[in-house]
């Protein structure tokens, strides 16, 4: 196995996709590990205004996420040749649709889980979103259409195992 995505003109340019809860930023560092790409937690790319409102037990709106959305797509199409993961919530096909517009090969990899499993995993420290807002995401989470570059895997499977899982699809969408 090499230790580099890249191929020809494209590279492993992978989102990890979900609410808050999910595991994105779990799952994607570990899935960065594997590919042997770099990892970005899209949450580091958000304006201070956004998390503020976060902060606050205010859901963003679609204006809110727009300048958000082009800094994930710009990574994601800056990291090209190396490959990159990014942990980002994307929940709606329009966010998908305009990271795509910066990435248009960009792999979406959407963890699912039942409201329960997501509440449960929300109690950590540090972190700016408030489990409050977990009734918002998932009325806004528009999974993963069937043409979309991507798959969708249950929350309640070991990180690791998700990580390997997503890391195959990676390898046969990448090379």
């Amino acid at each position: 196995m090499d230790d580099e995505m890249v191929v020809g003109q494209e590279s492993a340019q992978v989102v990890v996709m979900g609410v808050s809860g999910s595991g994105k930023s779990t799952v994607g560092a570990l899935l960065a590990t594997v590919l042997g790409v770099a990892f970005i937690d899209g949450d580091a790319l958000h304006p201070a205004a956004n998390v503020a409102k976060m902060t606050s037990g205010i859901p963003l709106t679609d204006d809110d996420r727009e300048p958000w959305l082009d800094a994930v797509g710009s990574a994601l199409a800056a990291a090209a040749p190396g490959g990159l993961v990014l942990a980002c919530s994307a929940l709606k096909r329009a966010y998908r649709d305009r990271i795509r517009s910066h990435a248009p090969a960009v792999l979406f990899a959407e963890l699912d889980g039942t409201q329960a499993q997501l509440a449960a995993r929300m109690d950590r420290p540090g972190h700016f979103m408030p489990a409050s807002l977990l009734a918002s995401q998932l009325a806004t989470l528009e999974p993963l259409q069937a043409d979309e570059r991507g798959l969708r895997l249950d929350v309640a499977e070991e990180p690791g195992t998700l990580a390997a899982v997503i890391a195959d699809r990676a390898r046969s969408e990448f090379r």
